[in-house]
């Protein structure tokens, strides 16, 4: 039996057993030219404006391929809540509604809602299978190209599944679209994964360090957090660029030729996805596969556990927030070593640190079941609002849009603005701002239902389709969420990427990212639960009831996890381990 030794040698705590800043040495890691720029005292931490680095082309044409994904994927399952709860028009083998509404299916809108939560919970749980592949055999690159080709396929079932032949059979098309969601979503879980990794990869630097500014003079602090934030915040505004792309030309498409052209077009976009991976594959920087190493996470988890559990929740979790948790479980402080102990005391530090963060996206499900709303529930709202020969599903192309312009506003002035007046926007704030901001979009969807019930004809029914008069209220209202919920994910969910890959051992940033995306299923699961309430009358308690679970879950964020906050730097400088996981004889040994 392995003996843990007492850890009095250690390194003093903080309560949740982080070192603390005068512990970590900020010139732990190094990498490339930014060697030669020296490191900043305490005093210059305190005092110089920090800024971000540059960043290489090769994450550009990542970016791309991202937009080219994007907008296929959004393209796509922008006409699938008309595709399944409307009905094909009189006379229509193609769904096209010209002047009126545009359809296929008829299958109302409690089926268009389930499916469509289907779609997102499993192309969200399905990256937890891309990003082990990558992990274990065949690194991130590799794992995308194959995902594309299963993406490919799935895209090409749907295009099937509207032919005029086949959409005018609707029990063969809902079966045709119903393998086309399974085989379209490995490959997007595939992809999503691994491909906001592969993009932060291409940032090598990995220290602060102090630049002059050749045109002012100014000494700065080159900081790698605000790079990765800057990466991230441009990753997102392509992903939204495609999607704004695709749901506009997708909408018209659908509503003027069919759901067959609404397929198609996002085929042809995604086709230049493999094209751009293959010509620049030899410029990209790309972590090769170590072989998993959740194997070796898990069991020093439950070794960390020995002594430690209770029946009682609350001493418990007290037990596993204990200073010493994990240090006294690292490979110095144990005799003899367990022989799946191969790895090194820094590796102990990065595995604390990721599971610090899976911690924070614990409460992630409450945010995405508010952004959920906006992919479902709002387009069918808007179908019973005065659309003045606007498409109902044109209008969450607010969203998007108000990312694209606020974005680089964002990067450009406001968080420079924040950075030169001694404010740390830190990630945490950022993502609590992004609650309350999910949870005020959430306000006004349930005022504008609330109204739709008021003042319309149809009463409490506006979605019957016996109604025929839409309620006297012009559908540009539905502004106000969309808005509110792109800087919601401004701060929020852009953050939440940016967080899984800072924090992430260098052999398991694939499985933190998808952890974080796993939660996005999560939601999706307890939205498929509510789907009861998503359809008339109860339309105003759906949209209540997501408001107060988004603004008690931001709460519970901050007050679980504000502690975290001021340990940012150090979290962020911790020193890298050399353990890789790949170890031919591990699996007989462990």
């Amino acid at each position: 039996m392995s003996e843990i030794h007492p850890t009095e040698k250690c390194p003093e705590k903080s309560p949740d057993g982080f070192v603390p800043e005068k512990d970590i040495p900020l010139t732990v890691t190094t990498s490339g030219w930014d060697e030669d720029y020296p490191t900043p005292t305490e005093e210059e931490l305190r005092t110089l404006r920090r800024v971000a680095g540059s960043v290489r082309w090769t994450a550009y044409t990542i970016a791309f391929v991202e937009l080219c994904e994007r907008f296929s994927y959004y393209g796509t399952t922008a006409v699938f809540v008309n595709f399944i709860q409307q009905p094909l028009p009189p006379n229509s083998s193609t769904g096209a509604g010209y002047d009126g509404q545009s359809g296929a299916l008829g299958m109302g809108q409690r089926a268009s809602t389930g499916l469509t939560t289907f779609n997102s919970f499993w192309c969200y749980i399905t990256p937890i299978l891309g990003a082990w592949v990558a992990d274990e055999f065949w690194g991130r690159l590799k794992t995308i190209q194959v995902s594309i080709i299963f993406a490919m396929v799935g895209h090409v079932i749907f295009i099937v599944a509207a032919l005029p032949s086949v959409i005018t059979n609707p029990s063969g098309a809902l079966g045709c679209f119903a393998v086309g969601l399974i085989i379209f979503g490995i490959g997007v879980g595939g992809f999503k994964s691994n491909i906001a990794p592969l993009i932060a990869e291409q940032h090598k630097e990995t220290r602060l360090f102090i630049k002059t500014l050749p045109k002012t003079g100014e000494r700065v602090i080159v900081d790698p957090s605000q790079t990765i934030t800057r990466i991230f915040l441009y990753y997102y505004f392509m992903i939204n660029v495609g999607s704004l792309l695709g749901q506009i030309v997708m909408v018209y498409a659908e509503k003027y030729v069919g759901f067959w052209l609404a397929y198609v077009l996002p085929t042809i976009m995604f086709g230049f996805c493999p094209l751009v991976l293959f010509i620049c594959r030899n410029k990209y920087d790309v972590t090769p596969p170590t072989g998993s190493v959740v194997g070796k996470a898990l069991k020093l988890w439950g070794f960390a556990l020995s002594g430690r559990w209770s029946w009682n929740p609350l001493t418990f979790v007290r037990n596993c927030r204990d200073s010493e948790f994990w240090t006294r479980v690292k490979p110095t402080q144990v005799t003899p070593k367990p022989v799946w102990m191969t790895f090194d005391d820094k590796w102990v530090d990065e595995l604390r640190r990721a599971v610090k963060a899976c911690g924070v996206f614990l409460w992630y499900p409450l945010y995405w079941l508010a952004y959920g709303q906006m992919t479902a529930n709002l387009t069918s709202q808007a179908a019973t609002m005065q659309l003045n020969n606007v498409p109902n599903d044109i209008i969450q192309n607010l969203n998007p849009l108000t990312l694209i312009i606020f974005i680089p506003i964002m990067d450009q002035l406001v968080y420079p603005f924040l950075r030169k007046r001694g404010i740390h926007f830190t990630p945490l704030k950022r993502i609590y701002t992004g609650y309350l901001f999910a949870a005020a979009a959430m306000v006004a969807a349930t005022v504008t239902q609330h109204y739709i019930y008021k003042l319309g004809e149809c009463g409490n029914y506006p979605s019957e389709k016996s109604c025929k008069t839409p309620a006297p209220i012009n559908v540009w209202v539905q502004a106000v969420p969309y808005v509110l919920v792109a800087f919601s994910e401004i701060f929020a969910s852009i953050t939440g990427f940016e967080y899984a890959f800072t924090k992430a051992p260098k052999n398991m940033k694939s499985l933190v990212q998808s952890i974080y995306l796993f939660m996005s299923a999560i939601s999706s699961a307890v939205q498929q639960a509510l789907t009861p309430l998503a359809a008339d009358p109860l339309l105003v308690w759906n949209y209540g009831f997501v408001a107060v679970l988004a603004f008690i879950g931001g709460n519970l964020f901050w007050v679980t996890h504000h502690g975290l906050d001021s340990q940012e730097d150090e979290l962020n400088q911790l020193e890298a381990s050399s353990y890789l996981g790949r170890e031919k004889k591990d699996s007989s040994q462990a």
